[in-house]
């Protein structure tokens, strides 16, 4: 059995860049059934750090999907690899 997939949107507020990522991920969401954390880097000096202005990232742990803008291919190919 497969475990369930959680992914990461990490994102800043006021970021209409983020705000697409966001809306786009919801609705693949719907459609996949995995979980999605919502993590506004703005809010952990080490993620604002390592992310800077490269936001949104989605990711799943450690491995970048995509960022700045939503690849709906790359993801995807990730859920059919994990789900």
């Amino acid at each position: 059995m497969t475990n369930p997939v959680s992914l990461t949107l990490y994102l800043r507020q006021g970021c209409h860049l983020c705000q697409d990522m966001e809306r786009q991920v919801m609705s693949f969401q719907q459609q996949y059934g995995f979980t999605l954390h919502i993590v506004d880097i703005d809010a952990d000096k080490l993620l604002k750090l390592r992310y800077g202005e490269r936001v949104p990232v989605l990711a799943a742990g450690e491995h970048e999907i995509c960022h700045y803008f939503f690849n709906k291919d790359l993801l995807q190919q990730y859920l059919k690899a994990h789900c």
